[in-house]
């Protein structure tokens, strides 16, 4: 069951779920809003492929850059980075969640979540977000812009998220 606005605001309210920073009018119909962070992490030019195994890790092959209040990234045709919501989400051990793009970046070949979109319950954190320019035209990306949204689902029983990325508040 995806949970709509009026549940939404309830649960935030309530403290049930918690986003940080925050403001009502993040919340729309079924979900709620997330600005983009001034973190990025940009892959690495390499001379050799890299190898995915158990033991890969992106930090390998990335490296993090921060940009300067009221600067912007461009993301050129083709490109793939990694990007932070500036919203730190805490979720009880009952409600999950999915990331989603918006359309209106979609539609201009923006994608902010490629596959790893599923927000475990019980987590605390920021979330990353796997973007890309499925476009032929380069974006610029501005801190701040609500570039997702997430939509909560409740879930039946409870689980709690203690992967790796548990308590993640940078990229």
């Amino acid at each position: 069951m995806v949970f709509a606005k009026t549940e939404l605001l309830k649960l935030i309210n309530e403290g049930r779920i918690k986003v940080e920073p925050f403001t009502e009018d993040q919340v729309g119909a079924a979900s709620i809003d997330l600005a983009l962070g001034d973190e990025f992490r940009v892959f690495k030019k390499q001379d050799r492929a890299y190898r995915i195994e158990d033991k890969s890790n992106y930090k390998d092959v990335t490296e993090v850059v921060r940009i300067a209040e009221g600067k912007s990234f461009l993301l050129q045709p083709g490109e793939t980075i990694l990007g932070i919501t500036q919203e730190k989400i805490t979720l009880p051990t009952n409600i999950s969640g999915r990331l989603e793009g918006r359309s209106r970046y979609a539609r201009l070949g923006l994608t902010v979540h490629i596959s790893s979109s599923f927000v475990q319950p019980g987590v605390s954190n920021k979330q990353v977000l796997e973007i890309s320019n499925l476009g032929q035209t380069t974006l610029e990306l501005i801190p701040g812009v609500r570039v997702c949204h997430l939509v909560l689902e409740e879930v039946k029983g409870e689980g709690k998220y203690t992967g790796a990325f548990q308590n993640q508040d940078t990229i």
